[in-house]
């Protein structure tokens, strides 16, 4: 890891941030004290969506976006909701 100041920092951008392209973290200093650090890029966490609906569709499974039955808002019948839980 490399330790510059902000001055020196401003001087050698081109070759700090070719540095932090080959995964090198640089420390930028004011003073002596860190303030802050410049480090490679990375991708964000989080679920591939596009990853998981190709593995959906490699496997078989089509989902159907938007699908609802005409008789989604009708009442229940009596007897189904009167029916003890099992």
């Amino acid at each position: 890891m490399k330790t510059v100041s902000i001055a020196e920092a401003q001087d050698r951008f081109d070759e700090l941030a070719q540095d932090v392209e080959n995964g090198e973290t640089v420390t930028v200093t004011r003073d002596g004290k860190p303030v802050f650090d410049i480090v490679p890029h990375m991708k964000k966490p989080g679920i591939d969506w596009e990853a998981a609906e190709a593995y959906l569709r490699s496997k078989g499974i089509v989902r159907n976006d938007g699908f609802v039955s005409d008789d989604f808002d009708e009442p229940l019948p009596e007897d189904f909701l009167l029916r003890p839980l099992p």
